[in-house]
């Protein structure tokens, strides 16, 4: 690699950290940076996430202060995504992604709406509470399969089925995101290179900016109010949505 491609690199994993630190979709800036690199596309979605997996221990260790309020929470949601990503890590190394990537900017369109109005929609009986719980539980299926064949945008689905089953406090719910995120990427990534999809050179650069990003991102964001941090994912997901648009149809 040459200089400017591994600062590049470091660059995006850097950025990329913070932003799924607080939100999700950090994949939508290494994805197209390993993409103008020239590696090709399934070896770059793969070696993004295992770029990405080792910055996520900062990610953790910034939420640190609210482990405790969610690990019960926290025990529940752990089977379904193990099994999850063990499906959708083998998906990706079966099938094309072309045609499943074109359905990415609706679902985070969707996730993102769903966040916006969790609000005003958002039951308050406790039997509400337990069914919305169940119905969480069951979603991350379907969000780990999607978190481990590609991830962009799996942070502000989560975030979305949280709101719902009653969460109130936003940085509770981005501990849980990124501690269930870091672990549906972990069984990727360990799957990826087993079956040797990734460019380690990249994958290295990648993860020492994403270090960086992802304890900054999680260190910062609890300094915001809690309300311009549902601001601010909202913006981001309506930002990756329009970008993801833009690259299937534009």
């Amino acid at each position: 690699m040459t200089w400017i491609e591994i600062l590049s690199l470091s660059a995006a994993g850097c950025t990329a950290g913070a932003i799924n630190a607080i939100a999700g979709g950090g994949t939508l800036l290494t994805f197209p940076v390993l993409l103008m690199c020239g590696t090709p596309p399934v070896l770059a979605n793969a070696t993004s996430t295992v770029g990405l997996v080792i910055g996520t221990a900062g990610s953790i260790l910034g939420f640190r202060g609210r482990l405790k309020a969610i690990r019960t929470l926290l025990w529940s949601f752990v089977p379904i995504c193990l099994i999850g990503a063990a499906i959708g890590s083998w998906l990706l190394t079966q099938t094309s992604d072309d045609q499943f990537s074109k359905l990415i900017p609706f679902l985070v369109l969707f996730a993102t709406v769903l966040f916006f109005l969790q609000g005003f929609l958002r039951k308050s009986a406790t039997e509400g509470k337990a069914k919305a719980l169940w119905f969480s539980i069951a979603l991350q299926l379907p969000v780990a399969i999607y978190g481990a064949f590609f991830g962009a945008g799996i942070g502000i689905l989560m975030l979305a089925s949280f709101g719902f089953m009653g969460m109130t406090d936003i940085h509770e719910m981005n501990a849980l995101k990124n501690i269930l995120g870091s672990l549906i990427n972990v069984i990727a990534a360990v799957w990826f290179i087993a079956v040797g999809m990734v460019n380690w050179p990249q994958a290295l650069a990648l993860t020492a900016g994403a270090l960086i990003g992802y304890y900054l991102g999680a260190h910062f964001s609890q300094r915001i109010s809690p309300q311009r941090v549902r601001h601010l994912i909202t913006a981001i997901g309506l930002i990756i949505s329009v970008l993801m648009f833009w690259k299937q149809f534009g």
